[in-house]
């Protein structure tokens, strides 16, 4: 049995490889999107644009605007006159921020009164305006800091102490390319699985297989094997590129991440093989593949959190494998992530696999007979 499983698989990898669109499948968007994801893809805003006008023309006024100058996230653009209107500037984008100190601005601090400060954001963009004001409001609170600690001034009365685990920079970079490995893992395997029965069928060669000695099981282990040692490949390769590449750092070990790795792909791989069964030409395949891929990204939590979903939306997602692989992959990444800490993500995708490949088992029969 296993000598003809392993001869169909051989035959199977030899035509993805010298199958040109198979061949672009697993090259092109792969190393697309990981280029695109990896370095696009960022919640992180620098170098954002920004305006000052300094009422008060003191040195604490020069030391805090230079502050603001010397941070990676904002880069002064424009400094404005009394006179220059603010809205303007604003209203064309040219800026997307403006500080505006007051001309008491050093008198108050010399006697330990609130300090008056404008702040005026582009809120037509949300998040990044709340970014923006984050960031403004960390470096105002730094000024605060070093002013009490230099003058002898009263210390204020509360200062919030932020450390953050897991992710000390808040680097967004640490948070998407992890997941990046799931996707192209899933994007991948899904492709070159639910391509294989269809351009057998497309090309003619399906019948011959029929007639061979091999039974449907053997047919199903040929089809799905290579798609499972393909995807699997890709995932290395792109968590190499992750670690050496993008300098994710890799906490946990590689076993469990591998076992998730192993049932992520089972699972996938028996609903590309369901796709596959149902589809007579490598165009259906195609179509079927991304009808796939694309809910279950939207539903991973790839991009955007589970949590935030209407209810029943976040009950569809218990049974979308990549919702546990991405669990799998970040706890890993950067929290050094176990077994005993994996293991509620492990048996959803083993019994996620068990469902689409019995399902898939089930569509080759009813489609050979």
């Amino acid at each position: 049995m296993w000598r003809q499983v392993l001869a169909l698989i051989r035959k199977e990898l030899l035509a993805v490889l010298r199958d040109a669109r198979s061949r672009a499948v697993l090259i092109g968007p792969p190393l697309v999107q990981l280029l695109v994801f990896g370095y696009a893809a960022s919640f992180d805003i620098n170098h954002v644009p920004i305006a000052i006008l300094d009422k008060d023309h003191s040195q604490p006024s020069r030391d805090l605007i230079a502050r603001f100058a010397g941070s990676p996230a904002f880069r002064v653009e424009k400094v404005l006159r009394n006179d220059e209107p603010i809205d303007q500037i604003i209203d064309e984008r040219r800026v997307q921020m403006v500080l505006v100190v007051d001309s008491n601005f050093t008198r108050d601090l010399l006697v330990h009164r609130p300090a008056r400060l404008q702040v005026i954001v582009d809120g037509r963009n949300s998040n990044t305006a709340l970014l923006i004001e984050s960031y403004a409001n960390t470096i105002l609170n730094d000024f605060s800091l070093a002013w009490s600690a230099d003058h002898a001034g009263q210390p204020l009365p509360a200062v919030l102490n932020i450390r953050t685990r897991y992710n000390p920079t808040l680097t967004s970079r640490w948070f998407i390319v992890p997941g990046i490995v799931a996707l192209l893992t899933m994007v991948v395997t899904l492709l070159v699985v639910g391509l294989s029965v269809a351009r057998e069928r497309e090309m003619g060669t399906f019948d011959q297989l029929l007639v061979t000695p091999l039974r449907q099981i053997d047919i199903l282990l040929g089809k799905g094997l290579p798609g499972v040692l393909i995807g699997t490949i890709e995932a290395t390769l792109i968590i190499t590129a992750a670690v050496f590449w993008f300098h994710v750092p890799l906490r946990g070990h590689l076993l469990p991440l591998y076992v998730g790795l192993l049932l992520f792909v089972l699972a996938v791989t028996g609903m590309g093989l369901a796709i596959s069964a149902l589809s007579a030409t490598q165009q259906q395949a195609l179509l079927g593949a991304f009808l796939f891929i694309v809910p279950s990204v939207i539903l991973s939590g790839f991009a955007t959190p589970i949590a935030n979903m209407p209810t029943w939306i976040q009950n569809i997602t218990w049974i979308n494998p990549m919702r546990y692989f991405l669990i799998v992959v970040r706890s890993v990444f950067l929290e050094g992530a176990g077994f005993g800490e994996l293991a509620p993500q492990f048996w959803p995708m083993a019994a996620i696999g068990v469902v689409t490949l019995s399902a898939a088992g089930w569509l080759f029969r009813r489609r050979v007979v």
